[in-house]
């Protein structure tokens, strides 16, 4: 069976990490997170004081740095799922924060991150045989993708889920702070100059607002056995 390349975008919150991890695994692709390597590059930027407190980010000094961020996944057997370590140094959960997502969209906007990122990512699905997610996977990274999904939930729904998931992890969280990040969220990664958010004409849509994360599964393992097996 031809292994295939698959790109998986939306919105902040919708799940749709969840989906590519799963499927990940049940076909046996290589999974992909981008998010968490932008998240990492905005950790990378937030330890070594990179923010100013009007949040402005001293970009020329990111520039210089970026080649010493090394961003690299590991399988973990316990959770079934590849931990971020950036560095060397493992911080799946710290890269989970509400400080970091209060900070990553600036960073992505960044043309520079975006070109080391996206070249990253390109390496990292040569071949085939990778599931990807992100914000711009269908539409920059690999446009010729197999299939290609956009995912969406209202933004309540999708702040509820972030909600649930940083408590269920023990962390603080607060559903009005979460739903304004998401909020701002979509309006920064849409109206972007480069790589904006939006459904590349050839993928599917898919709102799972008021669907369960095992009908989400089966959906998406559906539309992967239509492109595999046509």
């Amino acid at each position: 069976m031809k292994k295939i390349t698959i790109a998986i975008d939306g919105h902040s919150s919708c799940g749709k990490s969840t989906m590519a991890k799963n499927l990940a695994k049940a076909v046996g692709y290589i999974y992909v997170d981008t998010g968490a390597m932008y998240r990492s590059v905005t950790l990378y930027a937030l330890r070594h004081g990179l923010f100013a407190p009007d949040g402005t980010i001293d970009q020329e000094q990111l520039r210089r740095l970026l080649p010493d961020i090394h961003i690299t996944f590991q399988y973990n057997a316990q959770e079934g799922r590849p931990d971020t370590y950036l560095n060397g140094q493992l911080i799946e959960r710290d890269i989970r924060t509400m400080e970091v997502s209060n900070h990553v969209s600036p960073i992505a906007t960044l043309p520079f991150v975006r070109e080391a990122m996206v070249a990253q990512q390109q390496r990292m699905g040569q071949g085939g045989g990778v599931v990807m997610d992100g914000r711009d996977i269908g539409t920059v990274v690999f446009p010729d993708a197999e299939l290609k999904v956009f995912v969406t939930a209202s933004p309540e729904v999708r702040a509820q889920r972030r909600y649930d998931e940083l408590k269920a992890k023990g962390m603080d969280a607060d559903y009005a702070e979460i739903l304004k990040n998401v909020q701002e969220r979509d309006y920064i990664d849409s109206h972007r100059e480069t790589s904006p958010l939006r459904q590349a004409t050839d993928a599917l849509l898919l709102d799972n607002s008021q669907m369960t994360i095992a009908e989400q599964q089966e959906w998406l393992m559906q539309r992967f056995k239509e492109r595999t097996q046509a």
